[in-house]
Formats: structure tokens, sequence, C-alpha cells
């Protein structure tokens, strides 16, 4: 009797051990499902709580807002680079396209476009010639006027004179000069020397051929597409904006990308322009004109010659 008692005990430690085993399996497996089939929004749903709902609104708004951004940011080749690398820019670089032009790590730029829009901001005064902003590259002049207006800063977008940040003597000397924002390292190097000698902090678009040298601040992007340099300043006014609270969202911004784009057409788009029906008519008559004469030429000098040799 006592082995009997002995070996029901024993049955019913292992069939309580097994069943706790199974039900910690059927457990384990249940969160696995859960973890892997959970549908935050089905849950949300059943809850019906209006404040957890509101939640997650704002986060769709704000992925949506992001897509929204790197859209932008791509439909304007901000990101694209130069098939030159140098060792300050390498830092700033994403990969290496299959034609060799290297792409720019596009949170690298949104990130400096907001660190230069804060620091800007502290030097920002309606005008005065504090913020002094500069592009010898024609596309850059327009987003330069454009930036300059709409915050009050100090624009330069034909040859800058020697001697106005360093020499108090000329006439075109800037006296409250406080930061310089220049486009291209390369094409602005003028200003950028000038402005290295008078210790003034430079603000600068870099490219993946450029060097940080006399540079303070860099903001990796194209500086050479008229797109990429229109949606930089307007990225860039519309920060600084929203940093002295002029206006308290994005949306308040008044001013389009449109505005802030060079309206210059390149040379090889005017080549490609279709001819009107006008212009084509002409070209038609011209040439065939042309080709009556150069006929009637030909004719008579045979005819001259076959004389000649009779």
């Amino acid at each position: 009797m006592a082995r009997k008692k002995k070996k029901t005990e024993e049955s019913e430690k292992s069939g309580k051990t097994s069943d706790n085993s199974e039900l910690g399996d059927f457990e384990g497996e249940l969160e696995i499902d859960f973890e892997e089939d959970l549908d935050l929004e089905e849950e949300l749903n059943l809850l019906d709580t209006e404040d957890i709902d509101a939640g997650i609104e704002i986060k769709d708004e704000i992925v949506d807002k992001d897509e929204e951004r790197k859209q932008l940011y791509l439909s304007c080749g901000i990101h694209i680079g130069t098939k030159l690398l140098t060792g300050d820019a390498r830092r700033f670089i994403y990969r290496q396209t299959n034609y060799g032009l290297y792409v720019i790590d596009l949170t690298q730029t949104d990130e400096r476009l907001k660190i230069a829009a804060k620091f800007l901001s502290k030097y920002v005064e309606e005008g005065s010639d504090r913020v002094i902003v500069t592009s010898v590259r024609r596309y850059g002049k327009e987003p330069v006027k454009k930036f300059c207006k709409v915050l009050g800063c100090r624009a330069i977008t034909t040859r800058f004179i020697p001697g106005s940040l360093t020499n108090p003597i000329i006439d075109t000397y800037i006296k409250d000069a406080g930061v310089v924002v220049i486009v291209d390292p390369h094409a602005d190097k003028v200003i950028l020397r000038e402005a290295k000698l008078a210790r003034v902090p430079v603000v600068s678009l870099f490219d993946t051929d450029d060097t940080l040298d006399g540079i303070d601040l860099a903001v990796p992007a194209n500086n050479r597409g008229k797109k990429a340099l229109g949606l930089a300043f307007w990225l860039l006014a519309r920060q600084i904006m929203l940093e002295l609270g002029k206006i308290s969202s994005e949306d308040e911004f008044p001013h389009t990308l449109e505005e802030f784009t060079s309206k210059i057409v390149p040379l090889y788009r005017q080549d490609q322009r279709p001819q009107g029906r006008d212009g084509g008519r002409d070209g038609g008559r011209g040439q065939g004109r042309g080709q009556g004469r150069g006929q009637g030429q030909g004719r008579g000098q045979g005819q001259g010659r076959g004389q000649g040799r009779r």
C-alpha cells in the first residue's frame, strides 16, 4: 500500500510538472504569437481611448512629415555630390553610385541645417549688416537675394571687393559683420579668405570636393544645382523664422520654394526648346532658297566649264 501511495504521489507530481511545463510552453507560444501578430491600431480601437488615439495620430503625422521632407530632399537633388571626394567630406558621405558620384547623408544635412539656423538666428537683425550672405555662382544669386529680403540680411551677389571686412578706410567696408554665409568655398574664396583674416565665423554649404579650411560650420549639400540651392536657403530661412518665433509652425511660412529657386534656364535646355511654326517655316524657306541658289550656281559653273572645253 505504501508503495502504491508513493507511486500515485510521484505520478501526480510528474503530471503537475508536465502540466506546468506545457502551460509555460503554451504561454511562451502565446506571447510570441502576440508579439508577431500584435496590431497596435486594432488594440487601440478595442480600447477606444481618446488620449491614446490622439497620440497615435500625432505620431503618424510626424512620420508623414519626415517622409515628405525626405522626398523633398530627393526630388531637389540636394544629396547628389560630385565624383571627387576630399578627406574633410568623407564624414558626410552615405554611399557611392555606380557612376562614381558620391551621395551625401541626408540625416546630417537635415541636422546641420537646423544647427546653422539656430546659430544664425542669434545674429539676424532687420536691416543690419551682421549677417552677410554671398554667392558668386549664378544659380545661388536668386536664393541669396530672397533669403536676405525675408530676413533683412546683407546680400552680396556681385564681385566682392577685397578689404571690405579688413580695411576700414575703403567705402565698401562692412563694420558690423558678425557672420558670413557662403555657397561654395571654391567660388567664394575671396570673402572666405578675408573672413578668416577678420576672424568672422563662416557658415558654408559643403559639397564632396570642398575642404574645411576657414569654414566654421559646414552644411553638407549639393551647392551647384539650381533646385538644391533654392531648397537649402528656403529651409534655412524657414527654420530661422521658427527660431526667432516669427512663425509657430512650418506651415505658417509665407514663402514658397519656387520664390527661392533661380529662374535661369541652362544653355543646353535653351537649345532643346522646340521652334515655333513661323520659325520652322522661315528656316525651311531659307534652306530651300539657299539650296536653290546653290543648284543654280552649280549649273552655271558646269555650263561655263563645258563651253571652255569646247
